[in-house]
């Protein structure tokens, strides 16, 4: 039964106080619970001004003493943005415990040191720091799992790596192909849990199409929403849950202590270390999620190259005071445009910079299709017919998409808040779909 494959750790107390567990609650000495499979209680917002101190995965195991890893030749599948609350990397802190033995690493998109790239493949190696075989989940060629040679040198796999809770964010079709690889070969795969960034009350965008599912692209692996809500090891379990892998594995999540549905990263109180070489602040996730579907259409400036990835839309042919005029006018909750001008490497451009005055609940996917029609209205551009006009191709624009039927409806000239509305029933039914695989309140 598929019930049976994953287990939950939890700390001492299973979410800690807002004050923060005293030393005896972290202390390995301390006597601790079984593994539960149900969601730890609820506590309350804190209020204003007060950081809310949580306790991350990777915590919770070494305060367990990594007693999940006693014994196993452990993989770890990372990069530089799997760091605790005091910035020590996973990679060290694995390697440093006595009682750990790590084997091997594993590293996907953008590297183990995280310094490669987006869609730039790379080679297997040897990690210079600790001398360990680095396996590469992102080429070259079609490698995108691991494979029976480099399983056959572990028991199980250790996955910590801060993904964005955007479904086209790659890391997390590398997690769920990983779990298929290990439960092929009966490996253990462990979950080192970590916060969505975007929180885990926001869910917006449709379902994955027939057609975009059959391409089982990394921006497309999963028929989640754009964004879905759920940490890592909740997405986990819903990966084995529902069978979206040929072959579930023996899942292990470790759970944090301390977080909620209700917070974004700024309420968590933890460092942010840039998860990609353009996903650099604590607020670039929803940045990304904002503007991200328009850089795969392309026409105007997202702010690459700039320092401001995913923070501005501009053109050197649209007005900054009428384009922000234009997009606040649409009132979208939680966000604010203000008009932006400057230089691009080769033009003086103008248009938005975003907001985010309520970031655990603003609109963060719709931005993307109203920006379009503004810059139809205040600009008279059609970046469709501009992007037929440069030969572009709108694949990826429907992967990221998952479906055609957005660019089609934008195309022929939809009313975004009707593409908005849309969604609605593909959002109620994976709510009540991802409900029992949801581990905190």
């Amino acid at each position: 039964m598929i019930a049976r494959t994953f287990s939950i750790l939890a700390l001492g107390c299973p979410l800690l106080p807002l004050t923060g567990c005293g030393p005896s609650a972290t202390s390995p000495s301390r006597a601790l619970p079984p593994a539960i499979t149900s969601a730890p209680p609820t506590h309350a917002r804190p209020a204003p001004g007060v950081t809310a101190r949580i306790h991350l995965g990777s915590e919770v195991l070494a305060a367990r003493n990594f007693d999940t890893l006693a014994g196993k030749r452990v993989g770890l599948l990372t990069n530089p943005s799997g760091v605790n609350s005091r910035s020590n990397s996973i990679i060290e802190v694995l390697h440093a415990a006595p009682n750990v033995n790590l084997v091997a690493l594993f590293a996907g998109e953008h590297g183990i040191r995280g310094n490669i790239l987006a869609g730039r493949e790379f080679k297997d190696h040897r990690d210079p720091d600790t001398g360990l075989p680095v396996f590469s989940l992102y080429g070259p060629g079609p490698v995108r799992v691991p494979t029976p040679a480099m399983l056959a040198q572990i028991d199980a796999l250790v996955y910590d790596l801060q993904d964005v809770g955007c479904r086209s964010y790659t890391y997390i079709a590398s997690m769920g192909a990983a779990m298929d690889a290990c439960g092929k070969a009966g490996k253990e795969f462990i979950v080192l849990d970590r916060p969505n960034p975007l929180g885990g009350l926001r869910v917006e965008g449709n379902l994955l199409t027939p057609e975009v599912q059959r391409m089982r692209s990394l921006v497309a692996r999963w028929n989640i929403p754009y964004v879905y809500g759920l940490t890592a090891g909740e997405l986990a379990r819903m990966i084995n849950g529902e069978r979206w892998i040929a072959n579930p594995c023996k899942l292990t999540v470790v759970p944090m202590a301390g977080w909620r549905r209700d917070m974004v990263w700024r309420d968590t109180g933890l460092p942010w270390v840039p998860t990609s070489p353009n996903v650099r602040t604590a607020d670039a996730p929803m940045h990304y999620v904002a503007t991200g579907i328009l850089g795969e259409l392309g026409g105007v400036n997202i702010g690459m190259r700039m320092n401001r990835q995913f923070q501005i839309v501009a053109a050197p042919w649209l007005n900054a005071d009428r384009f922000a005029a234009r997009m606040n006018s649409y009132g979208l909750y939680g966000t604010h445009f203000s008009p932006y001008r400057g230089r691009s490497s080769t033009n003086v451009i103008q248009g938005v910079e975003i907001h985010f005055t309520d970031p655990a609940r603003a609109t963060l996917t719709a931005v993307n299709y109203y920006v379009l029609d503004a810059v139809k209205k205040e600009a008279n551009r059609d970046l469709f017919a501009d992007a037929v006009k440069r030969g572009a191709n709108f694949a990826m624009f429907d992967k990221v998409n998952g479906t055609t039927a957005t660019r089609l409806a934008l195309q022929a000239g939809r009313n975004p808040a009707q593409i908005v509305q849309s969604w609605a029933q593909d959002e109620a039914e994976f709510r009540q779909r991802r409900a029992k695989y949801l581990i905190y309140p």
